[in-house]
């Protein structure tokens, strides 16, 4: 399995988006549970 982490100050808008967007071309590729998408912010000042 492979472990992708998409990461941004907040995790409000920027990291959140590319995480949905990986997720849904995973889905298209049918590689579901081949791959695991998260992502995280750096920073809690948002």
């Amino acid at each position: 399995m492979a472990n992708v982490l998409f990461v941004c100050l907040g995790n409000i808008c920027r990291s959140a988006m590319a995480e949905a967007i990986f997720n849904k071309m995973i889905k298209q590729k049918g590689l579901e549970g081949k791959i695991f998408v998260d992502s995280a912010g750096t920073s809690s000042e948002e």
